[in-house]
């Protein structure tokens, strides 16, 4: 046999064995949800969540992408008694579609990170599944839940030079903007109860602590506010939490500012 004969030879077979494979490897189309503890899905209004699918033996890659869609609907999610079954979602609620091409069960890691327009609050969370080959996993699909808070300082602004003879009093008035993980309103006595929540600054002065302060819910949905006693100048820190303790829910923000 030729050379030339041999080298046709080789690549026919080659090309056999990825045409078979090709035909083996099925299309598996799975839907991801992503969804914040207590609360509603994690979609676009919050800027969705980042979801990674792996091959758990080799860590390739398998598909990647965000959630979008709407937080769903928050009678059927927290206010209906549900049964064995019955769907938390429709096709309007927040979800990611990845489909993945499969020749043998395969054990995945999937990964999410949310919420992306918050990253300073964004969690991490994974859970594992089989994939069988042409096997598809929708509807519900895999709901992942994440735990957490949203909590941002608005006052003072991060690194602010603030003059000590300007304060009232020895008095400086902070404020805070506090949501759930799916960007869901706080108020009082509402569906996500202001007063169910501890919300709590630690005030740091040159690294060593000066006090703690209570806050106090603001007419307007998400917004606390407290005041600090401060006598002297230097620079400061200040950290902030909030912690539902039905849920276990909690988020952190913290600071620095300098007194002069």
């Amino acid at each position: 046999m030729s050379v030339i004969n041999r080298i046709k030879k080789i690549s026919m077979t080659a090309i056999a064995v990825l045409l078979v494979n090709g035909l083996m490897a099925a299309p598996t189309k799975v839907t991801v949800r992503v969804k914040a503890k207590d609360a509603k899905f994690i979609g676009t209004g919050i800027g969705g969540a980042s979801v990674l699918i792996k091959n758990n033996l080799t860590g390739q890659l398998l598909a990647n992408g965000i959630t979008t869609g709407s937080s769903g609907d928050t009678k059927l999610i927290l206010q209906s008694s549900l049964v064995r079954g019955q769907r938390l979602t429709d096709e309007k609620t927040a979800k990611y579609e990845a489909i993945i091409d499969i020749n043998e069960p395969t054990l995945v890691d999937i990964e999410v990170i949310a919420p992306l327009s918050r990253r300073g609050a964004a969690i991490k969370g994974s859970t594992q599944v089989w994939l069988i080959p042409g096997k598809d996993i929708l509807g519900e699909g895999i709901i992942i839940d994440l735990p957490g808070l949203i909590l941002d300082i608005l006052s003072p602004t991060s690194h602010q030079a603030i003059q000590l003879s300007s304060l009232k009093q020895d008095i400086l008035e902070f404020k805070i903007s506090l949501t759930m993980l799916c960007g869901c309103a706080i108020t009082k006595g509402g569906v996500w109860n202001s007063d169910e929540f501890e919300v709590k600054a630690i005030l740091k002065k040159d690294g060593i602590e000066t006090g703690t302060y209570s806050l106090k819910k603001l007419h307007e949905n998400n917004l606390f506010s407290g005041e600090l006693k401060i006598k002297e100048t230097g620079s400061y820190e200040l950290v902030i939490y909030a912690f539902n303790p039905k849920d276990g829910n909690a988020g952190v923000d913290k600071i620095g500012f300098v007194i002069q």
